[in-house]
């Protein structure tokens, strides 16, 4: 039996993350919906303006909408954050983890913080804000988490050697954690967005090799407002993976069925993208 999420009137819901991007658009979407909204993000300047915007939606004028400044990366900081939700709206029906990061580039020339940045923010920010809100929605014996992973998390690419890992790690995290939580009624979803049009592709833009760029662009971009749609549609129909794109869902079906085609494909491109380099540097 499927557990479903209840995105109704009257409920509550955290979206970490939220200020931006894939999360922001899932935080509107609640709102239209008549639930009361907790956003949790790091920088106060988006929080603001994600607050105005979220505002314009809201359904009636008792629904609560709250922001709270918080690192989702720093354990003491979202204890203090789940301690002030439950004040002020009681504990939430709803989390959404979507707070992330990622900054591409070649191994070699990666600075090892970065890998522990990544680790820091997508894994245990995803597993502090889950832990946190767990007691008491195994108390209710209901809930629903929503864990974002990403394309990334499910087929590895070319300059994502530490933020890949992290991805992986939130989606083993949300298996295991969804075989658990069936227990006890609370329903677990994890997506997997392809590249969507926010400020995180923006900066990861700037920063990717071009055997990335490369890859990367073989496919479509999806709005965040998109990807939300479809996103609340399935865990409101208890579907535990949800795959955003169609090429992503393409590669991943493929992927099960031979590895090696993907590797070849992928290899293929990044082969072209190499050689175009040897050209180049002889031509200087």
């Amino acid at each position: 039996m499927k557990i479903k999420a209840r995105l109704e009137p009257g409920k509550v819901a955290v979206v970490t993350g939220g200020s931006s991007g894939i999360g922001k658009a899932i935080a509107c979407d609640l709102v239209k919906r008549g639930m009361h909204l907790w956003i949790v993000a790091q920088k106060e300047d988006l929080l603001g303006a994600a607050r105005a915007e979220v505002e314009a939606h809201r359904k009636t004028q008792d629904q609560v909408i709250g922001v709270i400044s918080a690192d989702v990366s720093e354990l003491d900081q979202v204890r203090m954050a789940v301690n002030q939700i439950y004040k002020a709206s009681g504990p939430p029906d709803l989390l959404i983890n979507a707070a992330g990061v990622a900054h591409p580039g070649y191994v070699q020339d990666l600075d090892i913080d970065i890998f522990k940045w990544m680790m820091a923010t997508n894994y245990f920010g995803t597993v502090y804000m889950t832990k946190e809100v767990l007691p008491v929605m195994i108390k209710r014996s209901s809930g629903y988490i929503l864990n974002i992973s990403s394309g990334a998390g499910l087929i590895s690419y070319f300059g994502y050697t530490a933020y890949a890992p992290s991805k992986f790690a939130v989606r083993g995290f949300s298996d295991a954690l969804r075989q658990e939580m069936r227990l006890h009624g609370i329903g677990v979803s994890v997506l997997f967005p392809s590249d969507t049009d926010t400020p995180q592709l923006e900066y990861e833009n700037k920063y990717k090799p071009a055997e990335t760029k490369a890859l990367s662009g073989t496919g479509g971009m999806m709005t965040a407002e998109a990807v939300s749609n479809l996103t609340l549609k399935a865990i409101e129909n208890g579907k535990y993976f949800i795959i955003a794109g169609t090429e992503l869902n393409l590669f991943h079906k493929l992927n099960g069925v031979s590895a090696d085609l993907i590797n070849f494909i992928i290899d293929r491109i990044i082969s072209g993208v190499d050689q175009k380099k040897k050209t180049k540097s002889k031509e200087v």
